[in-house]
């Protein structure tokens, strides 16, 4: 049975190493037949959320008047969230915790999704590196009854454009992707 997956994306260089393991994963999911969302937060328009709660409190949209409350549908829809960030000082990019700190009005809803899965690259040479940002993705699962992580892809040692080409981590993505069903 096909799933559908929303990838919400916050790599800005639309040709690096996050968005590299973003399109194979995206190229695995499809072939296994799931229907495949992507959300790419640089070309959003994102503000900060102002932590005044009035979406839990009126099980309303948000009172912010950005592209946000047009995608609570879209994410609250999804069978499968695969997240993707490059790490910035071993932790997720700002555009990716302030999506998630938007996301605020799903809690009162309901929704389908439950599995999480995290895409993301960094310049560090250690797997440890993603420790912080594996943390803060979590931290935001444990907010929704019966959402785990279900895996992770995780690049490291690619910092220029490209230097992820011929990598294991590609093949990786296509097959994480791939097993989605």
């Amino acid at each position: 049975m096909s799933k559908k997956i929303v990838v919400i994306s916050s790599s800005f260089r639309k040709e690096g190493n996050t968005q590299a393991l973003v399109n194979e994963f995206i190229r695995g999911a499809e072939d296994a037949g799931n229907d495949v969302e992507t959300i790419n937060l640089r070309d959003i328009r994102l503000e900060f959320c102002r932590g005044c709660l009035h979406c839990q409190e009126n099980e309303a949209d948000c009172v912010i008047n950005d592209d946000v409350n047009r995608l609570l549908d879209v994410v609250a829809g999804a069978d499968v969230l695969a997240f993707a960030s490059p790490l910035y000082y071993g932790s997720i990019s700002g555009q990716l915790k302030t999506f998630l700190d938007r996301l605020n009005p799903l809690f009162v809803r309901d929704y389908n999704f439950t599995k999480v899965v995290f895409i993301g690259a960094c310049a560090d040479d250690s797997e440890d590196a993603f420790d912080t940002a594996i943390d803060e993705i979590w931290e935001w699962i444990n907010c929704f009854n019966g959402v785990s992580l279900d895996s992770s892809v995780l690049a490291c040692n690619v910092t220029d454009v490209g230097d992820i080409k011929g990598s294991y981590n590609l093949k990786y993505a296509y097959k994480v992707g791939n097993i989605i069903r």
